[in-house]
């Protein structure tokens, strides 16, 4: 069982970065894959990044490849997202989740459990 809290949300304008956290509950975080999706108002949930249990491999959208970077620390429990040159079509609530199956990175319906989700709206 495991328990996530998303932060770092907010508004900014196009262009700008910020740098979402997720932290996770438990002693054995290392044995899960994570990921981060998002959900703008009347679309459905879009996978955005994913992170390998050691971290050695990560897996993007191609929508946010170059300006995001995921990244985690098994020490602390912690899974980050850097999300540079953001833009209006960025907007969403985001979601951080972790699942124990190490196949279909992407796929939402594959995750065991999420976090409440943070909200990030850009600006033009």
């Amino acid at each position: 069982q495991v328990h996530l809290v998303e932060s770092g949300g907010g508004l900014l304008q196009a262009g700008g970065s910020l740098r979402l956290s997720c932290a996770a509950s438990g002693r054995t975080f290392s044995t899960y894959v994570m990921g981060w999706f998002r959900q703008a108002p009347g679309k459905e949930r879009e996978f955005v990044a994913a992170i390998s249990r050691s971290g050695g491999s990560t897996y993007y959208e191609d929508s946010v490849k170059g300006r995001f970077t995921i990244s985690r620390d098994n020490a602390k429990n912690t899974v980050d997202l850097q999300m540079n040159s953001l833009k209006p079509e960025d907007t969403a609530v985001y979601y951080c989740a972790a699942k124990s199956s190490v196949v279909y990175y992407s796929a939402y319906e594959r995750y065991d459990y999420w976090g409440q989700g943070t909200q990030v709206t850009v600006s033009s």
